[in-house]
């Protein structure tokens, strides 16, 4: 029986999905390498039939920032395997539609390639479509990169790619930097080793948002499975590559995020860092080093390897991959430990408290001591006023601790808040760069070429014509100064962190200590997350299910805590502070008759819905005739009073998961 043969019979037992059957078909129809056709037939003689529904049931859905998933398969074939690389990488990406592979990469290529010169063509512009790639140190990830790069200058664009692998920030800066129309890296961020993906980016730098998501969404899904084979061998004739000069400009506006130089030469700061076997030390630790760090890199991890073998995950949030760092810190007694992610666009850390121990924080707890730090030099330094001022912006997501809205308004800043993803804190960044330019020219005739115009100049003009961003973050680890890049920078994040460490040190502080002082100036603040996991259709029913009554039926209690407001973001008409309306989403925030806030959405990347609950103390007052409780005191009741509503927060959620 041939090989399609029996996969109709497969379909027609319910073994394979219809739309597998039809997907595998199609495919096996479309003249595809032998090693592709081997490994499929393979995988039907093994009855692999969850596998190949996995594999093939749809195409790899390409989102509105691109698309990621497998590229080894769970039940990989001998035909794609082949001969394994030294660091373990498959001779071919796993055959399938719904996997990130050679033809599916190509298809997501072609698309973004065919959106731009429509775009180009709609400005009146008779530029060529130019791409800049960069990728991280996965499986496949150079190959992807070389593919791509291949595939773009084969449909009649200019194609720049680096030498090795660079982080995603540097990829959004390089886009400004060269003119590009478009930009792509090649990462799949902190997710398993068997993972890979594509993030699209737009000549701005920043990942795409309205309206060019949903066109490039389009014109990816238009792209027929008939037409990928003609790209599948690489040309790079024509494809640049990328000299020093690039990495010197990007290096060069990174280091420009510290304030204040001095405080390294008066610290002797001493830094234990790691990649985590991805892209941070490239940048990371020449930017620490020139800056006059002491840096101690923690060898065990140095080695890019796509198979992070130290590590169970890749990621800077958890405990578990700082584990190595913390003990080459706490064993050589250095001050803190910094950690960036795959693509380096994120950073963990840990510092030495009051005890002399090693001590987490997290993302929120970082952001919040930025914010107070940098908003406090920059006034000390004169490049804001003492005052503060209505046209100087914090940008912050909605799910971003609370603590610091409190440290903007008291240093009278705006603060905005955004949206989950680093795309809407960029948006806003934009919005700020065209309100200068077109008020220039209306007002000066001055038509300003703004990414040569000098910072301190920017940042005048900024003030007086728009609005000057000094700092973006959000809760999950991204941090960004500046606006020559646009999205969050783990490089530079790590600068920034050195230089407040050092400036802590030279108080004869800890950190910790410094973010005390914090809580006494604005109120205690604390946060705590849910995750539910629902794995599969069941499971994304349920997740479904509960986001549906959130909206159908509100929460009017959780025990014996009532709901003063709700407000949900798929339906209000919520303002941000500049008077622009944020986008529709579902997204439900609960404020609590406690003073807690809650917010609900469904995770876009994982097959879970996320709860994130902001605790502070404003509504803790002592007993009568009960002295003012210690900040330490404080900080126990509120942790006790946060565990107790994460509780009854997820018991109502799971019953109204099964209701």
């Amino acid at each position: 029986m041939s090989t399609l043969k029996k996969i109709q019979a497969a379909a027609k037992s319910g073994a394979l999905l219809p739309s597998t059957a039809t997907n595998l078909a199609d495919w096996l129809a479309a003249s595809l390498p032998e090693w592709a056709v081997a490994s499929i037939g393979e995988l039907v003689e093994k009855q692999a039939w969850p596998e190949l529904n996995d594999r093939f049931y749809r195409y790899l859905e390409f989102g509105t920032g691109g698309m990621r998933g497998r590229t080894i398969g769970a039940v990989p074939a001998a035909a794609e395997t082949g001969k394994l690389s030294p660091l373990g990488t498959p001779e071919h990406a796993a055959i399938g539609s719904n996997v990130l592979n050679d033809f599916t990469l190509i298809r997501a290529v072609i698309g973004l390639y065919r959106y731009t010169a429509k775009f180009l063509a709609t400005q009146n512009r008779a530029d060529s479509p130019k791409l800049v790639i960069a990728h991280d140190v996965r499986h496949f990830s150079r190959h992807f990169c070389e593919l791509a790069a291949s595939t773009w200058t084969r449909l009649g664009g200019t194609a720049c790619i680096f030498d090795g692998p660079r982080s995603t920030p540097q990829l959004s800066f390089s886009v400004r930097y060269l003119k590009a129309h478009a930009g792509v890296v090649i990462t799949a961020s902190h997710n398993p080793p068997h993972d890979n993906g594509f993030k699209a980016y737009f000549e701005d730098g920043a990942q795409v948002i309205a309206p060019h998501d949903k066109g490039i969404v389009a014109e990816v899904n238009a792209v027929p499975l008939s037409e990928l084979g003609a790209y599948l061998d690489k040309d790079l004739a024509r494809v640049i590559t990328l000299t020093p000069a690039a990495d010197a400009a990007y290096h060069a506006v990174a280091a420009e995020s510290i304030i204040d130089k001095t405080v390294f030469k008066k610290a002797k700061l001493k830094v234990a860092f790691t990649n985590i076997h991805g892209t941070g030390a490239i940048a990371s630790v020449p930017l620490l080093k020139a800056a006059g760090a002491l840096v101690t890199h923690v060898p065990q991890q140095a080695a890019q390897d796509p198979r992070f073998p130290t590590v169970k995950s890749p990621n800077p949030e958890n405990a578990e991959a700082l584990s190595i760092a913390v003990a080459l810190a706490e064993k050589n007694k250095l001050d803190v430990v910094l950690a960036t992610d795959p693509d380096c666009d994120r950073m963990g850390v840990a510092v030495r408290n009051k005890a002399g121990k090693m001590e987490l924080l997290t993302g929120n707890q970082v952001g919040a001591l930025f914010a107070d730090y940098r908003i406090t030099k920059l006034k000390q330094l004169g490049r804001i006023p003492k005052k503060g001022g209505k046209n100087i912006a914090l940008i912050k997501t909605f799910v971003t601790t609370p603590l610091q809205d409190a440290i903007g308004a008291a240093h009278g800043v705006k603060v905005i808040n955004t949206l989950t993803g680093f795309k809407w804190i960029a948006a806003k960044i934009r919005r700020y760069e065209e309100q200068l330019k077109a008020s220039l020219l209306a007002k000066e005739g001055i038509a300003l070429d703004y990414d040569r115009t000098p910072h301190a100049t920017r940042a005048k003009l900024l003030q007086k014509h728009s609005t000057y961003f000094i700092f973006g973050n959000e809760e999950s680890y991204g941090y960004l100064d500046g606006d020559d890049v646009r999205d969050k920078d783990g490089n530079t994040a790590c600068l920034m962190f050195a230089e407040l460490c050092a400036y802590v040190k030279s108080r004869k502080l800890t950190v910790p200590e410094y973010l005390d002082e914090i809580y006494r100036k604005h109120g205690y603040f604390m946060e705590g997350v849910i995750n539910i996991y629902y794995e599969g259709a069941t499971g994304a029913a349920k997740i479904k299910r509960i986001l549906e009554t959130y909206r159908a039926r509100p929460p009017k209690k959780f025990g014996d805590i009532a709901v003063k407001k709700f407000q949900d973001f798929g339906r209000a008409k919520i303002l941000d502070a500049d008077g622009e309306r944020i986008p529709a989403q579902d997204l439900y925030f609960v404020t609590l008759a406690n003073g807690y806030t809650f917010a609900a959405r469904g995770s876009g990347t994982e097959p879970k819905i996320k709860f994130y609950i902001f605790a502070n103390a404003k509504n803790q007052k002592p007993a009568k005739g009960k002295k003012k409780p210690t900040l330490a005191e404080t900080k126990a009741a509120v942790k006790a009073e946060l565990e107790r509503v994460k509780t009854l927060i997820e018991t109502d959620a799971r019953n109204r998961a099964e209701s």
